[in-house]
C-alpha cells in the first residue's frame, strides 16, 4: 500500500470507530506523527489535505517543517515527544500545541518562551496512567492540582490531557481513566490512542489519536 492508501484506510476506521461509539461530535482529529520521517515522505499526506502533524524531538523538527511551511500554510504543529527545559525556547518558535508538559520546571520555561516570544500555544498536560517509572508523565492523583497549577498559577492554556498507555496492558482501563481525569481537572482534550489502538482510543471519547507507522510505514 502506498503511504496515501494507508491514509485513507486510517481515516475510514477513525470514522467507523466514531460511528460505532455513537459519537456525536464527529470523532477525533487526526495528529499525523512524521518522525524520523523526511519531506518527501510527509509531503504526499499533506497534497492531500492534512494539516496536522506531530513531531517528537525539537530538533529533528526543525530540520524538516519550516521549509514545508513556507509552501504549505495552516499546519499544525504538536509536540508528542519529551521536552528538555533548554528546548523550551525553540519548541515554542516551532510548535503550536505542547502535548507533554510534566513537570512544573518545563509549565515554567514554557510560560517564560511564550512571554518572550509574544506566543500563546494550546498546552496539554501529559499523565503517566500506569505510573510506569521510566516513563514521563504526571501521576494520576496528583492531576487536576497540577492542571490547576499551569492554569492559574502559570495562565498557560491546559486545554487537554495526554497518556501513553504501558504496551503490555490493554489500553481501555488507562483511557477510561484519563478520560475520568480530563473530566476532574475541566478539561475538554483527550490526545490518547496510536497505530495499535486508535479505534479503542475514540470509543473512549479521545479528541485526537497520534498515528504514525500506520500511516507512514515502519520506521
Amino acid at each position: 500500500m502506498t503511504v496515501l492508501e494507508r491514509y485513507a484506510e486510517i481515516e475510514a476506521k477513525m470514522a467507523k470507530a466514531a460511528a460505532e461509539a455513537a459519537r456525536e461530535d464527529g470523532g477525533a482529529e487526526l495528529v499525523a506523527v512524521s518522525k524520523t520521517f523526511g519531506p518527501e515522505d510527509i509531503l504526499p499526506v499533506i497534497e492531500a489535505g492534512h494539516r496536522v502533524f506531530g513531531e517528537n524531538r525539537v530538533q529533528e523538527a526543525e530540520g524538516k517543517w519550516p521549509g514545508l511551511r513556507e509552501k504549505f500554510p495552516g499546519i499544525e504543529l504538536h509536540l508528542i515527544g519529551p521536552l528538555q527545559s533548554n528546548k523550551a525556547a525553540d519548541a515554542v518558535a516551532l510548535f503550536d500545541v505542547i502535548e507533554t508538559i510534566d513537570r512544573e520546571k518545563i509549565a515554567r520555561a514554557l510560560k517564560a518562551e511564550m512571554d518572550k516570544q509574544g506566543r500563546q500555544l494550546t498546552c496539554y498536560v501529559q499523565v503517566n496512567t500506569g505510573l510506569e517509572p521510566q516513563k514521563a508523565g504526571i501521576a494520576p492523583a496528583d492531576t487536576a492540582r497540577f492542571v490547576a497549577f499551569c492554569r492559574s498559577e502559570l495562565g498557560l492554556a491546559v486545554e487537554g490531557l495526554m497518556c501513553i498507555p504501558p504496551a503490555d496492558e490493554n489500553p481501555g482501563p488507562h483511557f477510561a481513566l484519563l478520560r475520568k481525569l480530563a473530566r476532574e481537572s475541566d478539561v475538554a482534550k483527550l490526545s490518547m490512542g496510536m497505530s495499535g489502538d486508535f479505534e479503542t482510543a475514540i470509543g473512549f471519547g479521545a479528541t485526537s489519536v497520534r498515528v504514525g507507522s500506520a500511516i507512514f510505514g515502519s520506521r
